[in-house]
């Protein structure tokens, strides 16, 4: 193998592996059977989302993935994946996980999320986590449901002491 070609898959390497380093989240999706019009429409959802997608050759991808330490990662390198990176690691997974559900082409094989290598049905289970938004909602809830209470309770203890007016 000539010099050249070394340093250009060298580069590859070190390209997936600074995304990767970069994202919270990697997904890996087969993209078998989608056509232009789907791939464009992919793009454009992820790209409102802040993430790259990329077509690389799996054997580069698991060289990266050796250097990044992520064991068992390599199991889902087979076939004609797209490698999404995505730096919120709650959005990227809906979004795909979505996507394949409207298309029907698409498919979620795994990823890698906050360092922790997940296969598809952990995708899954990840995009159907609530977002930042959500949780924060969820919070102020629970903290504002006993103070509603007591402000109710202490309502209904003033109402009965005041006298009545006929």
């Amino acid at each position: 193998m000539n010099q050249a070609n070394l340093k250009q898959k060298e580069a590859v390497v070190d390209e997936v592996v600074a995304l990767a380093k970069d994202a919270a989240a990697v997904v890996v999706v087969e993209y078998r059977g989608m056509n232009v019009a789907h791939m464009s429409e992919l793009r454009r959802t992820l790209r409102g989302l802040n993430a790259k997608i990329g077509v690389y050759k799996n054997s580069m991808v698991r060289r990266a993935s050796e250097k990044l330490d992520y064991k068992g990662f390599e199991a889902h390198l087979t076939g004609p994946n797209a490698f999404v990176f995505c730096p919120d690691p709650l959005e990227a997974p809906k979004a795909l996980v979505k996507f394949a559900r409207k298309t029907g082409i698409l498919q979620v094989k795994g990823g890698i999320v906050e360092g922790r290598v997940l296969d598809g049905e952990g995708m899954k289970a990840v995009a159907k986590l609530p977002g930042k938004n959500g949780l924060i909602s969820m919070l102020l809830s629970c903290i504002q449901t006993p103070i509603r209470q007591f402000a109710a309770t202490v309502q209904a203890v003033a109402d009965k002491n005041q006298p009545q007016a006929n």
